[in-house]
């Protein structure tokens, strides 16, 4: 199975150093550091790294990779999103530099827990994966999670969603030694996870 990291700025090494951590020989994952939609149409499934997301939006839309990833969705392809790629694929960004994909519906705010300076680690309890240190640097709020999932909250506010094959999240699991997000995520590009298209999500 081939994992893909959009790799134009962020975390994507600390994902790639996540996915080979986890590969294992009966589940073998190779990564593919994504920058061109060749490298796109290589993978099974996609994260979308923390990072700028401005900047990680103005490459994926330079590049071409911005519809084709909506597409690949949209046929069903599982994509996971941290931070800054919450924001990209959300319903509504509240950020007029940004134009969300719509891969999931949700509303977001962008750096809403403040500056850098106020980055903080703590625990979450996350449904089907249990307690998990969630690392927050400048993280969006999700405002409205509306018809997704909401997997994990964080005094009220949701912090990690799902909607049939899109995982999204406010934190930065890669961050972490833990795996068990990473591992979740392989499990439903396996087919375990029952996900759907995404082609009914409003917009």
């Amino acid at each position: 199975m081939n994992i893909g990291v959009i790799g134009f700025q962020g975390d994507v090494q600390e994902h790639l150093n996540m996915l080979k951590k986890i590969s294992r020989k009966n589940r073998e994952v190779k990564t593919v550091d994504v920058r061109r939609i060749a490298d796109l149409q290589k993978v099974d499934a996609l994260i979308i790294p923390g990072g700028e997301s401005t900047t990680i939006y103005k490459l994926i839309t330079e590049y071409g990779l911005y519809d084709a990833i909506k597409q690949r969705a949209s046929d069903g392809m599982p994509v996971m999103a941290t931070c800054a790629g919450l924001i990209i694929i959300s319903k509504e960004t509240n950020d007029e530099r940004v134009k969300g994909m719509g891969l999931i519906d949700v509303t977001v705010k962008r750096n809403a827990y403040g500056r850098q300076v106020m980055s903080f680690e703590t625990d979450v309890d996350i449904k089907g994966i249990g307690r998990f240190p969630a690392v927050f640097i400048r993280a969006p709020v999700i405002e409205d999670p509306g018809r997704s999932e909401v997997m994990a909250a964080l005094d009220g506010t949701p912090v990690m969603v799902r909607q049939g094959n899109i995982l999204a999240m406010t934190f930065h699991p890669e961050l972490t030694g833990d795996a068990r997000i990473h591992e979740y995520f392989i499990s439903m590009a396996w087919g375990r996870g029952g996900y759907i298209s995404t082609a009914d999500v409003k917009r």
